[in-house]
């Protein structure tokens, strides 16, 4: 007997935010994986377009500046979504990508990890 797990729900990750969606912007995700929730992301310095947080990247996607706000399906070009950009609580067990130096980073947008 195999065990189901729920997928991640949209801002699930969330513990508090800004007023209204002020923590929110609408962005460009580079085509790719499907994506859950609280996946880290950083912002491919060429296209404009932001990855999943890679540290051992050199395009820009090393640096962790945002935080998926709801699930992307797999795709072979751009994806529109939404992304936590500033000032908001999260759930470190909710995150996927996270390490110290993305931790760090993610503090100067104030997007402080609990």
């Amino acid at each position: 007997m195999s065990i189901q797990r729920e997928p991640m729900h949209a801002g699930e990750f969330l513990l508090s935010e800004a007023a209204g969606t002020i923590s929110r912007e609408a962005i460009n995700v580079a085509a790719g994986p499907a994506l859950e929730p609280g996946q880290i992301l950083g912002l491919i310095s060429l296209t404009g377009e932001f990855a999943p947080y890679n540290p051992t990247a050199e395009d820009g996607s090393e640096n962790a500046i945002a935080i998926l706000y709801g699930p992307l399906g797999e795709s072979d070009v751009v994806r529109r979504g939404r992304a936590v950009v500033r000032l908001a609580e999260v759930s470190e067990a909710h995150l996927t990508g996270l390490d110290p130096a993305a931790e760090k980073a993610l503090a100067t947008h104030f997007l402080i990890v609990r």
